[in-house]
C-alpha cells in the first residue's frame, strides 16, 4: 500500500492531461489517467511508472456518456485526493451556427459532462472531508465573441459551476480551482494563428495546475498576461465589442 497522495486526470490523452499527470508524479503523486481511449493512455502511464518510480492506473472515461459517471466514480480503486478536468472540444464554430448536433457536443463536451463528473466528486470529498477539484476552463468564458460564442458560453457556463461549487465546497474541507489557459500550443490549437507573447506549452499548464493544487489557489490564468486583457475586454462598451473583428 502506498502512502502517496493521488490525482486522476480527466482527459489524460490529451497535450495538457499528459503534462499535467507528469507535473503530479513528478511532485511525488501516484497517477489515474483516465480517457475514452484506454490503449492510447497505456505508454503514458509506463513512462510515469519508469521516469517516477510511481504508481499509474487507466480508466475508460466518456465526458458524453454521463450515465456511466456514477459507475466511474464508484468503479475506481480509492477516492483520490485530487480530480482534475481537461477534457474538452474546441469544435468548429461555423459548423456549430448551423449543425445542432455539433454545437451540442461542444455544448455537452465542455459545460455538461465535466461539471456533473466534478460535482460527483465534490459529493464524496465533502463526506470524506478533504480533497481538492480542478477544472480547466477557458478565457473564452469570461466574454462571449463572435468567433467561438459556442465554445467559449459553454466554458462560461463551466466557470459559473466551479465558482459556485467552490463556495459552497470550502465549507466542507474541500478546495475547487478555476484554471484558465489561455493559448496553447497542443494538438488541438494546431494550424491555428495564436499571439506569441499570449500562448504557451502545455508542461507550462501542468505545473500551474499542480502550484495552485499546493498553494490553494482559486483561479489561475495561466499567463498573467491575459487577466489583463479579459479585464479589457470585459470592460468594453457593448457597442464598441461587437463592432471588433474577433
Amino acid at each position: 500500500m502506498t502512502s502517496r497522495k493521488t490525482v486522476i486526470v480527466l482527459g489524460g490523452s490529451s497535450d495538457i492531461g499528459r503534462a499535467a499527470a507528469r507535473a503530479f508524479a513528478k511532485a511525488g503523486y501516484d497517477v489515474g489517467l483516465a480517457g475514452r481511449d484506454v490503449v492510447a493512455l497505456e505508454p503514458e502511464a509506463a513512462d510515469l511508472r519508469a521516469r517516477y518510480n510511481v504508481e499509474a492506473s487507466i480508466w475508460k472515461f466518456d465526458v458524453l456518456d454521463t450515465a456511466s459517471f456514477e459507475g466511474f466514480v464508484n468503479g475506481l480503486a480509492a477516492l483520490p485526493d485530487v480530480v482534475i478536468s481537461i477534457v474538452g472540444l474546441l469544435g468548429v464554430q461555423e459548423n456549430a451556427e448551423s449543425d445542432l448536433a455539433h454545437a451540442t457536443t461542444i455544448m455537452r463536451s465542455n459545460y455538461e459532462g465535466p461539471s456533473l463528473i466534478l460535482g460527483l466528486f465534490a459529493e464524496k470529498f465533502l463526506v470524506r472531508g478533504t480533497g481538492t477539484i480542478v477544472g480547466v476552463s477557458s478565457v473564452a468564458g469570461d466574454r462571449g465573441r463572435a468567433s467561438n460564442y459556442v465554445y467559449g458560453s459553454a466554458k462560461a457556463g463551466f466557470s459559473a459551476f466551479l465558482s459556485g461549487l467552490r463556495a459552497r465546497a470550502s465549507r466542507g474541507g474541500v478546495h475547487v480551482v478555476t484554471v484558465k489557459p489561455g493559448f496553447v500550443r497542443t494538438r488541438m490549437t494546431e494550424g491555428m494563428k495564436l499571439i506569441g507573447p499570449l500562448t504557451v506549452d502545455a508542461p507550462v499548464v501542468g505545473d500551474a495546475i499542480l502550484s495552485a493544487v499546493e498553494n490553494k489557489t482559486d483561479v489561475v490564468y495561466v499567463s498573467g498576461k491575459w487577466r489583463l486583457v479579459m479585464l479589457i475586454i470585459k470592460t468594453l462598451p457593448e457597442a464598441v465589442f461587437k463592432k471588433l473583428k474577433f
